[in-house]
């Protein structure tokens, strides 16, 4: 449904480190540089992030969540972890495991140095 993600951010080499700690535990190589953007891409699908285009400042969206797919419990810590390392913040209930009507998930929130909402999130075989 989706080809790519964008963020605005406001110090692009900042949350170039940030978010090349953060994909980096999935496997992504770092950030490729186009223009004031870096883009990430996997087999299926594409990240970036950009210094807004209409020269006004970064937001991010209220109530907005970006996730990604996580292949275990210990790969969600680790990017949870690298975020927050890399100047990210925790956010939410702490990293665990959520029972719910959609099932059981494994979850770890956190914010990116501008604010935007990003989970790690793991769905076991059902």
């Amino acid at each position: 449904m989706f080809s790519h993600v964008m963020v605005g951010v406001s110090d692009l080499e900042a949350s170039r480190t940030f978010y090349d700690a953060l994909l980096g535990t999935l496997g992504i190589g770092p950030g490729v540089a186009n223009k004031a953007r870096y883009f990430y891409r996997s087999p299926t699908g594409t990240f970036g992030i950009t210094i807004p285009i209409n020269g006004e400042p970064a937001t991010h969206a209220n109530g907005g969540t970006i996730g990604f797919a996580m292949s275990s419990p210990e790969q969600a810590d680790a990017f949870h972890a690298a975020g927050v390392a890399n100047g990210g913040t925790t956010c939410e209930d702490p990293p665990g495991w959520r029972e719910g009507s959609v099932g059981r998930l494994y979850l770890a929130y956190l914010r990116d140095p501008d604010g935007n909402k990003l989970c790690a999130l793991y769905r076991p075989a059902q």
